[in-house]
């Protein structure tokens, strides 16, 4: 039996909640196309990001360590499939669309730039006098102009949803800047989802690779709270602690975080009573995220993670190190743009860009090694150009 389009779509309108996105009600994209008989529009969205060259890309993009420090650690694109992991058991969950949130998951972090938040925070200051800089809207850009895949539209010609997901995104590390796409109103909920499937996945993991990498030690942690949850339920000692203890506390705390969002969640929908995803976008505050108990909680975790790993001398050092690698870059083409590849040169001079944005452009595609490779091709005199 084949299960077509039309019949995928009148399913959603039967199992999704009524507050949930329906590919049948997508607004559509930005130049029309014929959809395939076999695939709803967001299906086809998520597979239009997996084949992108700039997917590719996260692999050797730095989550928190550079990919050359280890080959255990979380990359950008590992950490992005583990956010898919995460939304799309939320949304079956409350009754979302779950392809929605596996397109937005997979595309969030689609335009970091390489050395993670401190290339962002690096190219941000390098572009103020230029039209600034965030990976929110380079995701957009990337998905709107940047990838060349089709003869007929720049882009990928992602629907509205997926592209409002992208724009809407916001975390503790990403701000939300919707001016072209109903700022008036807050995420879908399957946008939602993946803020807090983003968050979540970060948090957890980057204790996980921390753990790992010896920045931090299980005695440093006693006395937090989430720690200690975690560590009673998985029933071990903090002088006794193994590599499979480790394994299995990150389990249950990603476990615990997600019944904690899909519990506190459903209490929120049920009071507010949304009866359509139009409705839920206009609540005053968004529905999905965790307890009070649970936030507070995080937020002790999260300040611990930043005091202890994220400021840690070896992270800092490397964050430095990308810093001076992404300015010199900046810099050199900048003062000779002929050191430039003739497509980028090309792409300026067909799309009449400003030089400053190509670059950025050029810079923030880069993977960790590209950008290292770039570095010493420029400066080191004894690599050949």
């Amino acid at each position: 039996m084949m299960f077509n389009r039309e019949e995928l779509e009148r399913r959603e309108f039967e199992m999704l909640a009524p507050y949930g996105m329906k590919s049948g009600d997508s607004k559509g994209r930005e130049h029309p196309e014929i959809e395939p008989n076999y695939r709803t529009v967001f299906q086809r969205d998520r597979d239009r990001i997996l084949h992108t060259t700039a997917f590719r890309r996260l692999e050797y993009k730095t989550q928190v360590f550079v990919n050359h420090e280890g080959d255990y650690f979380r990359t950008r694109l590992t950490h992005t499939l583990e956010v898919a992991q995460i939304g799309r058991t939320i949304a079956r969950t409350l009754g979302a669309n779950e392809d929605l949130v596996e397109a937005i998951c997979l595309v969030h972090d689609i335009g970091h730039p390489p050395f993670g938040h401190s290339g962002e925070e690096t190219l941000a200051h390098l572009m103020e006098a230029h039209g600034g800089f965030d990976h929110n809207r380079q995701s957009l850009r990337i998905v709107t102009l940047l990838e060349r895949r089709y003869a007929n539209f720049p882009g990928l010609n992602l629907t509205y949803e997926v592209r409002e997901g992208i724009i809407k995104h916001e975390t503790e590390y990403d701000v939300r800047s919707s001016d072209d796409y109903e700022p008036d109103k807050r995420g879908s909920l399957e946008a939602q989802i993946t803020n807090v499937a983003d968050e979540l996945a970060y948090t957890v993991h980057d204790l996980d690779d921390g753990l790992y990498a010896g920045l931090l030690t299980p005695g440093q942690l006693d006395g937090i709270g989430l720690w200690d949850l975690g560590k009673a339920k998985a029933g071990f000692d903090t002088k006794t602690f193994s590599e499979m203890d480790r394994h299995c506390l990150i389990r249950i705390l990603i476990g615990f975080l997600v019944r904690d969002v899909c519990t506190a969640t459903t209490q929120r929908i049920e009071k507010a009573n949304p009866q359509s995803a139009e409705e839920l976008q206009r609540l005053p505050s968004d529905v999905i995220g965790h307890s009070e108990e649970t936030n507070t909680m995080l937020r002790e975790m999260k300040d611990f993670l930043y005091q202890n790993m994220y400021t840690h001398h070896r992270v800092v050092r490397m964050h430095k190190k990308a810093e001076r690698f992404i300015t010199q870059l900046f810099g050199a083409y900048m003062d000779d743009p002929q050191q430039l590849p003739v497509s980028t040169l090309t792409y300026q001079k067909v799309n009449g860009e400003k030089l400053a944005r190509v670059i950025c452009d050029y810079i923030a595609g880069m993977t960790d090694r590209y950008a290292l490779q770039e570095y010493q091709k420029l400066f080191d005199p004894f690599t050949r150009p």
